[in-house]
C-alpha cells in the first residue's frame, strides 16, 4: 500500500514539473508574439528604421526569400568579398533605405 501512494506521488511530480514546462513556454511564446507584433507596428508606421539603430544588436528582421537580378559586375563584387555576400547586400539596401527617411 505504502508503494502505491509513494508511486503516485512521483507520478503527479512528473506531471506538475510537465504542466510547469508547458506553462513557462506558452508564456514564452506570448511575449516573443506581442514583441513580433510591436516590430510589425512599428514597421508599418515607418518607425521601425530609429528603433534599427537603437536596437542593433538585438532587432532581427523577418526575411523574406525574392528573386532579384542584379548587374553581373555588381553581384561578382559582393561575391568575390566572400561569404555573407546576401547578407552584405540587404545591409546596403538598409543602409540606402534609412539614409534615404533621414533626408
Amino acid at each position: 500500500m505504502k508503494m502505491r501512494k509513494k508511486r503516485q506521488l512521483v507520478k503527479r511530480k512528473r506531471l506538475n514539473r510537465g504542466r510547469a514546462a508547458q506553462a513557462q513556454a506558452a508564456k514564452s511564446r506570448a511575449a516573443k508574439s506581442r514583441t513580433v507584433g510591436r516590430l510589425r507596428a512599428a514597421a508599418d508606421e515607418g518607425e521601425l528604421t530609429d528603433m534599427v539603430s537603437d536596437w542593433s544588436g538585438y532587432y532581427r528582421p523577418i526575411k523574406k526569400p525574392v528573386t532579384l537580378r542584379l548587374d553581373a559586375d555588381i553581384l561578382a563584387w559582393f561575391k568575390k568579398q566572400g561569404r555573407g555576400y546576401q547578407t552584405r547586400i540587404n545591409r546596403a539596401l538598409r543602409k540606402v533605405m534609412v539614409e534615404g527617411r533621414k533626408s
